[in-house]
C-alpha cells in the first residue's frame, strides 16, 4: 500500500474509486468470495448502466453534473456498501445471514442512489442536478422503479425504492415502510455506507467548501427564503459550511450512524482485522479541521481533488448559477 492516500482512491488506497471498472472489479470479488455459487451478471449489468447513466450516454438523461455527488462519489459509496454486506455475511450467524439476493439489490441501490440528481431530458426548468437536492432520493426511487424490471429484479421495486431513503433526509428511518428485519439491515447498511464513505474522503474538506457548498446554494439548503417571505441563511459560505462541519459530523455519528442505523459500521471490523479504516479517516479529516478552524488557517486546504462528472469542467458554470441563486435571494 502507497504511504500517501491518493485523492481518487478509497480509504485503503488500494481501489481507484473514481473507476467503474475498477470499483466493480472490486465489488466482484467481494461478492464472489461471500457467495461463490451466486451469479454476478446483475451487478455487472447494472455498473455498466451505471457507467453510462452517469457520463450521459443512457438515452433520456444528461449524465451527472453535480460537483460534489459526482461518480467518486456513489463508487465509494457502492465500495464501502460491498465491504459492509460481505463482511456482515461472513461473521453473521447462518439464520441472520442476507444472501446474495439482498445483497444484489443493496448493490444496485448504492450505484443509484444519487441517480435522481440527474437531470432528464425533459428537466427543462432545472440548469444543473443540484436543483433537485431536497427531492432527489425521490427522484432515485422512481429511476430504481423504472431501472429494476431491465435486470429482472422488478419483484424487488417495493424493497429498493424504500432502501434508498436511508441515504437521504425526505424520511426518517423510523418512517421507511420495511417490515422485513433483514431488508432493515439492508437500509442501515446503505445508509451508513453513504455517509462513511463521503466523510472518509481524503478532500472531504475541500469538497464541502468548494463543491457541497454551491449545491446546497442550488438546492436551497444554504439559503431559502420563509413562508413569511423573510431570507434565512444556514451557511453564509463554504467557509462557514466548514465551520458547521464537526457539529455536523459529531450529529450525525451519534444520531445516523450509532442510533437509527445501529452501528453497523462496525460490521467492517471483521474484514479489517478488528479495525475501521473508514472511522480512523473521518477522525483524521475532522482532527485536520479543528486545527485549521482554531487559527483561521484556511491555506492549509489547498488540495486539489479531481471532478468526475459527464462535463469536462462543470465548476465554473455552477459557481455562477450559485452566485446568480445568491443574487436573486438578495434582491
Amino acid at each position: 500500500m502507497s504511504e500517501f492516500r491518493r485523492n481518487d482512491y478509497d480509504v485503503t488506497n488500494t481501489v481507484q474509486v473514481s473507476s467503474t471498472a475498477a470499483v466493480g472489479a472490486a465489488v466482484r470479488n467481494l461478492f464472489q468470495d461471500a457467495w461463490p455459487g451466486d451469479s454476478f451478471d446483475r451487478l455487472a449489468m447494472a455498473f455498466d448502466d451505471f457507467g453510462k447513466l452517469f457520463t450521459g450516454r443512457m438515452p433520456g438523461y444528461h449524465g451527472v453534473d453535480t460537483v460534489y455527488h459526482d461518480r467518486q462519489h456513489t463508487l465509494d459509496v457502492t465500495l464501502a456498501a460491498a465491504r459492509l454486506l460481505v463482511s456482515y455475511e461472513k461473521s453473521a450467524d447462518q439464520a441472520q445471514r442476507l444472501g446474495a439476493e439482498r445483497a444484489t439489490i443493496t448493490l444496485v441501490s448504492a450505484l443509484f442512489h444519487d441517480a435522481g440528481y440527474i437531470r432528464e431530458s425533459d428537466d427543462t426548468h432545472a440548469n444543473n442536478g443540484a436543483e433537485f437536492t431536497l427531492f432527489h432520493v425521490t427522484r432515485s426511487a422512481r429511476f430504481l422503479a423504472r431501472y429494476l424490471p431491465r435486470i429482472g429484479m422488478d419483484a424487488w421495486t417495493p424493497v429498493a425504492t424504500r432502501l434508498v431513503h436511508f441515504t437521504g433526509y425526505e424520511l426518517k428511518p423510523s418512517e421507511i415502510q420495511l417490515p422485513d428485519v433483514r431488508d432493515r439491515r439492508l437500509g442501515a447498511i446503505l445508509g451508513t455506507a453513504d455517509l462513511i464513505a463521503q466523510m472518509a474522503d481524503r478532500c472531504y474538506l475541500e469538497k464541502c467548501r468548494d463543491r457541497l457548498y454551491p449545491e446546497f446554494v442550488l438546492g436551497g439548503v444554504a439559503a431559502a427564503t420563509d413562508s413569511d417571505g423573510a431570507l434565512q441563511i444556514r451557511y453564509s459560505s463554504g467557509v462557514d459550511l466548514l465551520r458547521h462541519t464537526p457539529q455536523f459530523v459529531r450529529e450525525t455519528r451519534a444520531q445516523r450512524l450509532d442510533d437509527e442505523f445501529g452501528q453497523a459500521y462496525r460490521y467492517l471490523e471483521p474484514l479489517f482485522g478488528g479495525k475501521n479504516p473508514y472511522l480512523e479517516a473521518i477522525d483524521r479529516n475532522i482532527g485536520y479541521l479543528n486545527r485549521v478552524l482554531r487559527g483561521e488557517r484556511w491555506p492549509m486546504l489547498r488540495r486539489k481533488p479531481p471532478l468526475f462528472t459527464a462535463g469536462a469542467d462543470p465548476l465554473p458554470q455552477v459557481r455562477g448559477l450559485m452566485l446568480d441563486r445568491l443574487k436573486s435571494l438578495w434582491d
